[in-house]
């Protein structure tokens, strides 16, 4: 149920381009070539992973498998 609640706010904050942990804006996040072809690997300062595609413009987190 609480799942239910926080996964809206979350997609909401990662369609503005910001964490979901800490709201700050990812694009001050360090940047690292992702290990998939054209996307970037983006690190917010609170420590969490997430994926950018260039091509979209667009976030999400990052899997398992994704992080180095």
């Amino acid at each position: 149920m609480f799942k239910n609640m926080i996964a809206p706010v979350q997609a909401w904050l990662l369609s503005r381009g910001q964490c979901v942990g800490c709201g700050t804006p990812l694009q001050n996040g360090t940047r690292v070539k992702s290990k998939l072809k054209g996307l970037d690997q983006v690190t917010c300062k609170c420590g969490r992973i997430f994926i950018f595609d260039p091509k979209t413009n667009t976030y999400r987190r990052a899997l398992f498998q994704e992080v180095k």
